[in-house]
């Protein structure tokens, strides 16, 4: 991959990540039709930090409140008692906890099903079918459901059910904020609550996941820089990380214009509906599935195949 590849994915990357459509399907997609080969999901998780950091600029203001107030009631600034600690009296308070609960179930699959993600789950057939699903599911919530929950009125059973929803993007065609988003209309929380669940949730995740990875293809080239060996397992797990020069160039792109693509989605949500989403979702699926059946696009890398 050299660079001008790596700012392109970068670009799909912004423009992607906050959309309901998955943006890591995008990568992998993208990353086949360009250079012939899954960019890997290191390189996925690596770049998706700087659509993060772009989260952390656009909702610094949300994020230090929240923070602060969490902080805050773990050393009794609320109440000495438990139920003030949990942010019985402080809604931004609930919120840092709800955000840790949601984070549960993805940081959970996450560590025990890792190999699973990075081999099996990203054969293009699965990208195809939750593409598919996930587009009819939000299509069908967001038309049917009313908009009369607020992030006020979140529980914690609310925020589990959210969490489920972003632990399935661990599938790559269900989308981070799409599964979100879907599973919040879903309970009836308003587009734009549903919205910002999806990105204040995300935070920590993606930066989890994208650190782990990071630290994993240090390790992965220094060993395979030891061993000299190209069939080595060290080696071939670096083959499928493109070197830091193409990520951190992809990771820049995914920052600046992530922030932009934010502030216009924002807006989006707060007029339109997610059906014009929907509609892009499973149109998606029905290209690649084409692409498939052709012979275009391979349904699992080769590049994998040929490691394994």
């Amino acid at each position: 991959m050299n660079f001008f590849q790596a700012i392109f994915l970068g670009l799909v990357q912004a423009l992607t990540e906050y959309l309901p459509v998955s943006s890591s399907a995008h990568i992998r997609i993208v990353g086949d039709l360009m250079i012939g080969s899954d960019p890997g999901a290191a390189f996925t998780a690596i770049i998706q930090i700087g659509t993060e950091l772009a989260v952390l600029l656009y909702f610094r203001r949300d994020i230090i409140r929240i923070l602060g107030a969490w902080f805050g009631s773990l050393f009794g600034k609320e109440g000495k008692d438990l139920r003030s600690r949990l942010g019985a009296h402080n809604p931004d308070t609930q919120m840092g906890w709800y955000i840790i609960i949601g984070t549960m179930p993805i940081l959970i699959a996450g560590l025990l099903l890792k190999n699973v993600i990075e081999t099996t789950l990203r054969n293009l057939w699965i990208t195809v079918t939750v593409l598919a699903l996930f587009g009819v599911l939000l299509w069908i919530f967001d038309a049917k459901k009313p908009q009369i929950k607020t992030m006020e009125r979140m529980t914690a059973k609310d925020a589990i059910i959210f969490g489920i929803g972003q632990m399935l993007a661990l599938i790559p065609g269900v989308s981070r904020s799409g599964g979100t988003i879907t599973f919040g209309r879903a309970m009836g929380y308003t587009r734009e609550a549903a919205v910002r669940v999806a990105f204040l949730m995300a935070i920590p995740a993606v930066f989890g996941a994208g650190i782990l990875e990071a630290v994993s293809a240090v390790k992965d080239v220094s060993a395979c820089a030891a061993t000299n060996n190209p069939a080595s397992e060290a080696c071939l797990g670096a083959g499928m990380f493109p070197g830091w020069g193409p990520t951190i160039a992809a990771t820049l792109v995914s920052f600046f214009v992530g922030y932009i693509v934010i502030i216009g989605f924002l807006k989006f949500v707060s007029t339109f509906s997610y059906k014009a989403f929907a509609i892009y979702r499973i149109g998606l699926a029905v290209v690649v599935a084409i692409l498939l059946l052709t012979g275009v696009l391979p349904a699992i890398d080769p590049s994998a195949v040929a490691g394994a």
